[in-house]
């Protein structure tokens, strides 16, 4: 697991009103590397002014509440696949992104990670 430094004292604010945040020792921490970046997507946008953090905090937790009653036993593990799923809509809400754009770039990303060799980095062209 990778700890996330948090300095600044607003970030550190926001973080504390999402408490189900993985932890360790007070600082966010991820398992794999694409929990970290869109983690870090969604605070460089809401420090960027598209959304403000009660937006995105309304967002988050519809999803996660979506989720749950189409069966995600809530244990932690699929946290920041709620983040993922939530920030796309917010893109879509924010009319930055339309579903059909997300949806040609699952589509290119999915063909380009089967004709991706093992090991090497998928990259979109």
């Amino acid at each position: 697991m990778n700890p996330v430094n948090t300095n600044s004292s607003a970030q550190g604010v926001l973080l504390r009103e999402l408490p189900e945040i993985p932890r360790e020792q007070n600082e966010p921490v991820f398992k794999e590397p694409w929990q970290a970046e869109v983690f870090a997507i969604v605070l460089s946008l809401h420090e960027r002014g598209v959304f403000t953090w009660s937006e995105w905090a309304a967002m988050l937790s519809q999803e996660i509440m979506h989720a749950q009653s189409n069966g995600d036993a809530d244990l932690g593990d699929t946290y920041y696949h709620h983040w993922l799923t939530a920030l796309e809509s917010m893109l879509v809400a924010k009319e930055i992104g339309s579903e059909s754009q997300l949806a040609d770039l699952y589509r290119r990303w999915n063909q380009a990670a089967e004709q991706t060799p093992h090991g090497q980095a998928i990259e979109l062209s």
